[in-house]
């Protein structure tokens, strides 16, 4: 296989191997321009149909910190409090709208997705594509991620989502890795174990 457009070892560490879920951050901040580079990155990673259901909002104001930390996991409250950057990541419901622009060369795209059942099982397939992609993203920038499950998911749609037409899927602190920003690293399954070829 040619190595001529594989990444070197260091941006793979970066990327995979030596990247943590960071817990402590410094106060280090995340500019808007970093914050903005990350989802222009992110954007070209390949959804079905390009649907792109995913929806970010960055937390940056004290007001919406602290409603966002109200609904918070215990556990998870401290640290979404300090992080430089938040990012709460939903999916779109209705992404189906934006199939016109981001999928024109078939005209049906949207009437394909007319039923929301449909609609909500591919949002979260595609947005958990996304998720991982951000993840991929905010490591590419030379920051740590800390993605988190831990929260009220009814609340934060209705605080911070009141249309009803979107889902939250996790929420992500960003910045530079604070002291003792690691825990233990687990154990991953082998190849062998996660791998068969037929």
């Amino acid at each position: 296989m040619s190595t001529e457009r594989v990444l070197d070892a260091t941006a793979q560490d970066l990327l995979f191997r030596e990247a943590r879920t960071a817990n402590t951050f410094t106060d280090e901040p995340v500019s808007d321009e970093t914050a903005h580079a990350i989802y222009d990155l992110i954007k070209w990673g390949p959804t079905a149909m390009n649907n792109q259901p995913l929806r970010i909002v960055y937390v940056r104001s004290p007001e919406a910190r602290a409603r966002l930390v109200e609904h918070m996991s215990p556990g998870n409250k401290a640290k979404t409090s300090t992080a430089p950057l938040v990012a709460i990541l939903a999916v779109d419901i209705d992404f189906h709208e934006n199939l016109p622009k981001t999928f024109p060369h078939f005209p049906g795209a949207k009437d394909a997705f007319a039923d929301r059942n449909d609609r909500v099982a591919s949002a979260r397939l595609n947005g958990g594509l996304q998720v991982g992609y951000f993840i991929v993203g905010v490591r590419a920038h030379g920051l740590a991620a800390g993605p988190m499950a831990g929260f009220d998911k009814d609340a934060l749609e209705k605080e911070f989502f009141p249309g009803g037409n979107h889902e939250v899927l996790a929420v992500v602190n960003i910045g530079k890795p604070g002291p003792d920003a690691w825990y233990a690293r687990n154990p991953r399954l082998d190849l062998h174990e996660a791998v068969t070829t037929v």
